[in-house]
């Protein structure tokens, strides 16, 4: 049986920068996304994705 490692280090640069900046551009488009919404989504939002994975909420 052969058994592959790979690292991350073994990324080009330019992959790692995409996958980073990428990772950012995510995460300031849940942050902005969650400052702007009205909070009667988010609360709807939230009891929505508790209720998908099976965490009572009531």
């Amino acid at each position: 049986m052969t058994t592959e490692t790979r690292s991350i280090a073994g990324l080009h640069s330019g992959t790692r920068l995409a996958t980073g900046v990428f990772a950012l551009v995510l995460g300031a488009f849940f942050v902005w996304g969650a400052g702007f919404a009205h909070s009667d989504a988010l609360h709807a939002t939230t009891h929505d994705v508790r209720h998908a994975n099976g965490f009572p909420c009531h």
